[in-house]
């Protein structure tokens, strides 16, 4: 038997809205850059010798996506009639959207092949394909049992395909989980995942490939999808990621001391590649103590490089205010502007008072600092 090589790939959710972003031309960059990941497959396809690709779940963000994103979305995996898409609903999409899946089977190209029924596929000669769609967004029991009772030819390849959380995973809830060892009982070469947005192999032949373009700062880099040799039955599979996210997120600390220079050392952790950071989405997490002046020279940095990036945030939530003297002094060395200074110093520095409070009283301390320090500017 020749290798048999395929794409596996999930959680593409196409129409994604971004609704918590508060920039709408990020939001719109980042919906387009969904759908673009569509071609990037197909040429990853292509470049790995793979004439399938599986998609396990989630192809769509909700279960009414708007016709132009489905209907797109059909005609770029229809774009080379030589790739064949293989699509299985998700909990996002699950069968209950059946209008949606309907309008796809009405719809599809020739090459595009949405698994609806759990019941075995043969993908091409020798190949078995075992899918599990969602009957609906919980489906509270495990779709993949199925798998194990399931005979086929003992010659022919066996691809699991589901979408869900694998019990003792993670933190989720495991009632409809999938069991770790589900490959192992069900005899099968290769179990494609999705659900998990983050690449995970959870066995020698379980994987989970993550979104192939990311949403959030939990699974940091780029998207990426799996491109996956199978050789002979019960060999084990060659499994290679390949970046397909056009999008860079990442979140990175920033340890702080009193006397360390804050502006500098925010700059330091940015990345050399300036043209690069236009598709980066970045967040650094401040830490530690810093002064007034010090932390004043930060926010300053960062807002001087923060129009390079995609997004940029400074989070200094964790960031204790190390109180000088002449940071007091800068406000005012008497008057009304130094009474508000020393009062909320006070409240900042009161142990007896609610943490949230003490935060509350810093941070007006900070900005005050600030307010006045861009005055004299």
């Amino acid at each position: 038997m020749t290798d048999f090589r395929f794409i596996h790939t999930a959680d593409l959710h196409l129409g994604k809205r971004y609704s918590t972003l508060p920039d709408e031309h990020l939001r719109g960059r980042l919906a387009e850059a969904r759908h673009a990941v569509l071609a990037r497959i197909a040429h990853a396809a292509r470049d790995h010798g793979a004439a399938h690709v599986l998609v396990a779940g989630d192809i769509f963000d909700t279960e009414t996506p708007s016709d132009p994103v489905w209907r797109q979305a059909l005609a770029a995996m229809g774009a080379d009639a030589a790739l064949t898409w293989w699509l299985l609903p998700g909990n996002h999409d699950s069968l209950a959207a059946e209008a949606l899946w309907s309008r796809i089977a009405d719809h599809a190209p020739g090459n595009v092949r949405p698994l609806l029924s759990a019941e075995p596929v043969a993908v091409a000669p020798g190949i078995r394909l075992l899918p599990a769609p969602p009957t609906r967004r919980y489906p509270g029991r495990d779709l993949t049992d199925w798998f194990a009772a399931d005979e086929g030819d003992p010659a022919s390849l066996r691809i699991g395909l589901a979408h869900g959380p694998v019990q003792n995973f993670g933190d989720n809830d495991t009632r409809d989980g999938i069991p770790p060892d589900r490959a192992a009982t069900a005899r099968l070469d290769y179990l494609a995942l999705g659900d998990w947005h983050g690449m995970v192999q959870v066995g020698p032949r379980t994987f989970y490939p993550g979104a192939p373009e990311r949403d959030g700062y939990k699974h940091r880099g780029r998207g990426v999808c799996l491109a996956v040799t199978l050789g002979r039955p019960g060999d084990p599979p060659a499994v290679v990621p390949v970046e397909t996210g056009g999008f860079h997120w990442e979140e990175l600390p920033l340890p702080l001391t009193p006397g360390h220079d804050a502006a500098q050392a925010l700059r330091s952790l940015l990345p050399a590649d300036t043209a690069g950071r236009r598709d980066m989405l970045l967040r650094v997490r401040a830490a530690g103590r810093a002064s007034l002046a010090e932390q004043a020279a930060m926010a300053d940095a960062a807002d001087a490089v923060a129009p390079d990036f995609a997004q940029f945030q400074l989070d200094a939530s964790a960031l204790a205010t190390e109180y000088r003297a002449d940071d007091l002094d800068a406000i005012d060395r008497a008057g009304a502007l130094r009474m508000a200074a020393d009062d909320l110093l006070a409240e900042a520095q009161d142990d007896g008072r609610p943490a949230e409070d003490r935060a509350v009283a810093s941070a007006a301390l900070n900005r005050l600092y600030g307010y006045v320090r861009e005055g004299r500017a």
